[in-house]
């Protein structure tokens, strides 16, 4: 399978799927863990993991398509734990790209955002955010950015 594979752990929620970004140690796998584990009766649709750690990124008539590189597949990294075998009604197969996630530290974030950013993945337009990763309210914020549940900011 052809396409790029780029540093990072992806989430999806519903068909909606989330790269979250940042240096090791950042809390990437420790955010995907959290939202994982929201509930699907507060959501609307299940969480899964597409990839941890890569992502494999492919640019198709509807979007960017997110999948994992199969040596990892169904596979997340846990600090002080090792490396867990998810089980199957975790993963997500593959899903659409629809937000960049840059994982910073809360004194970096601004209260509001002063307008809705993009990044060109591949030739698409993709909303970016940052989040704190460590914040306890970080998997509920990821979940309502995936779900688009934000005023656009103009600009």
């Amino acid at each position: 399978m052809d396409g790029l594979v780029v540093h990072g752990t992806c989430v999806a929620l519903g068909e909606a799927a989330a790269l979250l970004r940042g240096p090791s140690g950042a809390g990437k796998s420790d955010l995907a863990l959290r939202f994982l584990f929201l509930p699907k009766y507060a959501l609307g649709a299940e969480p899964r993991l597409v990839a941890d750690d890569g992502a494999r990124l492919r640019r198709t008539d509807a979007g960017i398509r997110a999948t994992c590189p199969e040596t990892i597949k169904g596979k997340m990294e846990v600090r002080s734990l090792g490396i867990a075998d998810l089980p199957p009604s975790l993963i997500a197969a593959e899903a659409r790209l629809t937000l960049l996630v840059d994982l910073v530290s809360r004194c970096d974030l601004p209260r509001f955002p002063d307008a809705v950013e993009w990044e060109d993945m591949l030739g698409v337009p993709i909303r970016r955010i940052a989040l704190d990763p460590f914040e306890s309210s970080a998997p509920m914020k990821l979940a309502l950015a995936l779900q688009g549940r934000f005023e656009s900011a103009s600009g």
